[in-house]
């Protein structure tokens, strides 16, 4: 959720370039069949997401007799962590609240008024040029209206202690990942207004693009995106290592290494993750997290075996295929809507200004995705923690390692609705605890 975004009679030509005499989809003759077409594509990969997510969520992590224990952050947390955590929340909610709003209008901008036709309708050159400057132009304006957001969040994070950046790394960083979001939308926009340009029904070609893009994407992150913000190094020989490599092998899951990060250059934070999948498939453990005793340790990367072991990266990137090929599918449908065409000023997507218009449909659909995706997030993850449980057998240690993150990364331990739906990927700290308390039970185990 990053970057979001009349009709010109008299604006130059493409030297050399002819405009298409009948824009993709946008043709009296076609545009019924086309639409028709669309439609049904959408509604039958839906329904085939939809299943997909139906079915291979964990929607239930526990066994159903297991007895329900109630989230109760002041039974594990001191008033004074319970308050350090509120003011936390209360300082860094406003800037986060603020870009999403961000976001929203400038994607509104884009979508519902003429704005962003009218600006990009005077750049120059060949049509694709003038594509890749809109996109340019829509990132940077957006970004600089967003920097001093991400400048007002960060010193309270430095504040908080969380932070160990200085500006110059922290701009740095920050300026890396505008730059990677810029280039893979850059790519998929001028993917859309060149199958636009050349194919009446271009929903088919990008809607297979859009799939096999997510797929690659979530391939190569891991070893083309990662090593741009941290270094990895795999983890020294030693008892931890060693007692790591074994529960990988008991739990079945191969694991030739496990590398650790130098997140300690930019947060006190602890983490750990799985990502990619196949030959990239690989563990990371934050450098920060080895300061932790070496049996909690063990319970995070038994929680990460969780994901490897049921297969939550390529599930994942599957779902998010299908779901990008429907975001093709009702990309079509929208920028065929008279509606649509009428209030953004752009008359087809075969047309460079609807490089803003695109941005500003993607960017919506994004933000409107995203509490679904959190929901499923939350189950997936749920269903890990039972398994680093089943795993390890000991919810005391699983108890005292959620307490640990929860003081170190300053989590929110008691997020009302509006947050835990816009941006929980996770289930809640105390929800975690009260998971272990009801598997201890339903497992005979004292109740930590």
């Amino acid at each position: 959720m990053t970057s979001p975004h009349g009709p010109d009679a008299s604006r130059p030509r493409d030297h050399g370039d002819a405009e298409p005499a009948a824009p993709a989809g946008n043709g009296a003759a076609g545009a019924a069949p086309g639409l028709r077409a669309a439609g049904w594509a959408l509604a039958a990969l839906g329904a085939a997401t939809l299943a997909i997510v139906a079915f291979t969520t964990p929607w239930r992590a526990l066994p159903e007799q297991a007895p329900p224990v109630a989230p109760d952050p002041a039974r594990d947390f001191t008033a004074g962590q319970l308050a350090r955590s509120a003011a936390f929340d209360a300082v860094v909610g406003p800037p986060a609240y603020l870009s999403l709003g961000l976001t929203l209008a400038a994607a509104g901008v884009l979508v519902a008024t003429p704005l962003g036709a009218r600006l990009l309708g005077g750049l120059r050159g060949p049509w694709w040029s003038r594509v890749l400057l809109g996109v340019l132009g829509v990132t940077v304006a957006v970004e600089l209206l967003r920097w001093p957001l991400g400048m007002w969040q960060e010193t309270h994070l430095r504040s908080f202690g969380l932070s160990t950046q200085d500006w110059p790394a922290w701009a740095v960083d920050r300026i890396m990942g505008i730059g990677i979001r810029t280039g893979l939308t850059a790519v998929m926009v001028l993917a859309v207004v060149a199958l636009a340009r050349r194919v009446r029904r271009w929903w088919l070609p990008a809607a297979l693009g859009a799939f096999a893009l997510t797929v690659t994407a979530s391939f190569a992150y891991p070893v083309l995106v990662e090593p741009v913000f941290n270094d990895f190094r795999p983890m020294a020989a030693g008892q931890l290592r060693d007692d790591l490599l074994a529960t990988a092998a008991r739990d079945g899951v191969p694991v030739d290494d496990v590398l650790v990060a130098d997140a300690s250059r930019r947060t006190t934070a602890l983490n750990a993750y799985v990502s990619g999948f196949g030959a990239t498939r690989r563990i990371v453990v934050y450098d920060t997290l080895l300061r932790a005793p070496a049996d909690e340790v063990e319970l995070v990367v038994a929680h990460e075996l969780g994901h490897a072991e049921s297969g939550d990266v390529l599930y994942g990137t599957l779902v998010g295929g299908l779901g990008a090929a429907c975001g093709a599918c009702l990309l079509y449908l929208a920028a065929s809507s008279g509606a649509v065409r009428r209030r953004s000023g752009v008359p087809s997507l075969a047309d460079p200004r609807a490089a803003g218009l695109i941005m500003g449909l993607v960017s919506l659909a994004t933000v409107l995705s995203g509490p679904v995706q959190n929901l499923v997030s939350r189950q997936v993850e749920a269903r890990a923690d039972v398994h680093a449980l089943d795993l390890t057998r000991d919810p005391a240690v699983f108890v005292a390692m959620q307490q640990r993150l929860a003081i170190s990364n300053i989590s929110d331990l008691s997020p009302d609705l509006v947050e835990y739906v816009l941006y929980a990927s996770h289930p809640s700290i105390p929800e975690r605890i009260a998971l272990a308390r009801s598997w201890a039970a339903v497992n005979g185990l004292p109740e930590p």
